[in-house]
Formats: structure tokens, sequence, C-alpha cells
């Protein structure tokens, strides 16, 4: 089995959170992904989901120079950002494909799926 991260992006330009959505639009998009999380854990398959706050209020810490440095702010500036997540368990890709598909209905939006990296042997 392979963990793989399907990830939520937003738009950067608006930064949504669930305080700026619509009450109603939030409760129904609760429910459909409170539904598509009890399937992950009725599989197996859930490890971890969660949201994340905007990039506008990260704290950015560099550890390349002597002492390590902390910024406010993210630490790239990019067109979308990630918003949420969950990292799931899956036997192949399609079957974490299958998975993300389902957590972007559950949205109403995207989700990309993909793979954490094995630790090479040697």
């Amino acid at each position: 089995m392979t963990l793989y991260l399907l990830s939520v992006p937003h738009d950067s330009e608006s930064e949504p959170t669930m305080a700026t959505m619509d009450p109603a639009e939030l409760e129904a998009t609760l429910a459909a992904v409170g539904a598509f999380n009890e399937s992950l854990e009725a599989a197996d398959a859930l490890r971890f989901a969660g949201g994340l706050h905007p990039p506008s209020t990260a704290t950015t810490i560099d550890g390349s120079g002597e002492p390590a440095t902390v910024s406010p702010g993210p630490f790239v500036e990019a067109r979308e950002y990630l918003g949420g997540l969950w990292v799931i368990e899956a036997a192949d890709d399609a079957a974490a494909i299958a998975w993300g598909t389902l957590a972007a209905e559950a949205l109403g939006g995207r989700v990309e799926v993909r793979a954490f990296q094995d630790v090479p042997q040697g």
C-alpha cells in the first residue's frame, strides 16, 4: 500500500476560508466532505485530513543560515495555494485517483492526487 496526498488548491487572490463561505454552501460542503471522510474511514484508507488557513497567516522559517531566520508570510507567492488535504493509503494510483475523484465531487472543486516517495533502500 502507498500513501497519497489529496490536495485542495485555493485561489490566492481571494484566500477563501470557511468563515467567508455562504452558510448554506458551507453546510452542504461540510456534509458532503463528512460523508466522504466516513467512506475513507470505513475503507481504512484515511490517515489524516485537514483544512489550512490562508498563506497570509503563515510564518516562514529559513534554516539555511546561522541562525535560522523567522519571517511573517508565505515562503513563496503563487496563483494558488494548498487549502486543505487528505493523506490516504491506497493500493495503487488507480485507487488513489478514484478516491481523489470522490473528494473533488464532494468539494465541487479540484483535487490533486500525488504519491509520497518511498525512501530508497541501499
